[in-house]
């Protein structure tokens, strides 16, 4: 009998052992994570040449917070550190560093723009920090076999230019090609993708390049040199302030190419009202998220969260801003791959869940658009859809056109 007493209690000992070590086998833990708190480090041009999009990280701080009023993720909160690297590269190099070795943070989200997320790469990957989401679609951002720890959240940019140049092959074939492109990884990109989508007829169609640097006043002098080559459709791989200035420009000379945008300046509040809408109107560009001035999402399910988190968590934000929306959609997913993660919290794992979703369908995506990654494609935005300026909104146009070809 007291045998038996000694084995149940022996076997009692043991349950416990075997639960406090699964317990304590559930959560691990990098610098930046504990029971209570989830440390993440983000650096966004608040001041600066490229500060239209300083509203995307203002949307990203009161998403977290709602996410905090409501418990946080899996009990513990988000403590989000915000630096302003004023869109400068050394900067941003700066306020990582400090983010990495002063704040401690456990990843790194959706820093913000090519040249500032192209001067922390190596850094980011030699610490194995995770460089979650990055703001742009520069090819480099999506190269896990060189760089493991950096994800980028932007449709790729030379696959975008691709499908820009497949399209003017359909509907333009006679058409002689200006491009503005801004003299970095994002330009380049883009310059490369149509190439790659006119094909053999690049050399032919393409009558003016003219680059800019991001510290140019104006593009006044290279919408001169691109017109008086002849060019009747114009292609601008630009960031918002340019874009602007660009269809101002083309509108002041009454001037009128087919004019195509990249998706990066698409925003109506930052791009197409200071530009003039008028001036904007019948501009061409691709999409993957609805649009909050489009009344086609009015009863969407979707779309009425995100107007409800506008009013309450971000009521000085314009709501109808591409920028905020943009904002809103990113973060929903840093949470999603934040609560996958469980409690097992380490970079090691947050990179695996980030590179292993299935069909994740987002608030704000346009509907049959998913997100879909692997070990081996760490694209998070393969599908657009052209759309067309009207004047007040973007109209949705054509099939959504994925890409399945490399990356550039």
């Amino acid at each position: 009998m007291r045998n038996g007493i000694f084995h149940l209690a022996t076997g009692v000992v043991l349950a416990i052992a075997l639960s406090a070590s699964s317990a304590y086998a559930q959560k691990k833990y990098d610098t930046g994570a504990t029971d209570t708190e989830i440390k993440i480090g983000q650096t966004n041009p608040f001041s600066g040449p490229a500060s239209a999009y300083a509203t995307i990280g203002k949307t990203q701080a009161a998403y977290i917070k709602m996410i905090n009023d409501q418990g946080g993720v899996n009990g513990r909160k988000i403590n989000l550190i915000q630096y302003d690297d004023a869109y400068s590269p050394p900067k941003a190099v700066e306020q990582v560093r400090k983010m990495v070795e002063s704040d401690e943070v456990l990843l790194t989200f959706q820093i913000l723009g090519t040249p500032s997320n192209a001067a922390v790469q190596k850094y980011l990957n030699a610490k194995k920090v995770p460089q979650l989401f990055a703001a742009t679609g520069a090819s480099k951002f999506t190269d896990p076999k060189n760089f493991p720890w950096t994800m980028g959240f932007n449709p790729n940019y030379f696959v975008e230019g691709r499908i820009y140049g497949q399209y003017i092959m359909k509907n333009y074939p006679n058409a002689k090609i200006g491009i503005l492109y801004q003299n970095d990884d994002l330009g380049k990109d883009y310059l490369n993708g149509i190439k790659a989508g006119l094909g053999n007829q690049a050399a032919t169609m393409i009558v003016a390049e003219a680059s800019y640097e991001v510290s140019d006043p104006t593009v006044d002098s290279q919408i001169l040199k691109i017109k008086d080559a002849g060019a009747d459709l114009f292609f601008s791989a630009s960031t918002p302030k340019q874009a602007a200035q660009t269809i101002k420009k083309i509108a002041e000379l009454g001037w009128h190419p087919v004019h195509i945008l990249d998706i990066n300046s698409t925003s109506v509040g930052a791009v197409m009202k200071p530009a003039g809408l008028e001036a904007s109107n019948g501009v061409i560009s691709v999409g993957y998220g609805k649009d909050p001035l489009d009344p086609t999402w009015k009863d969407d399910a979707g779309m009425k969260k995100y107007f409800d988190f506008m009013a309450k968590y971000y009521p000085d934000g314009d709501k109808d801003s591409s920028f905020n929306s943009y904002g809103y959609g990113t973060t929903q997913l840093l949470i999603y791959v934040l609560k996958q993660c469980g409690d097992n919290l380490t970079r090691e794992n947050i990179m695996k869940q980030a590179t292993s979703l299935k069909n994740v369908q987002l608030d704000l995506s346009l509907p049959g658009i998913l997100v879909n990654t692997t070990p081996d494609d760490y694209r998070v935005n393969k599908q657009l859809q052209m759309m067309k300026f009207n004047g007040e909104r973007w109209e949705l146009f054509g099939p959504i056109l994925e890409d399945t070809g490399p990356a550039g």
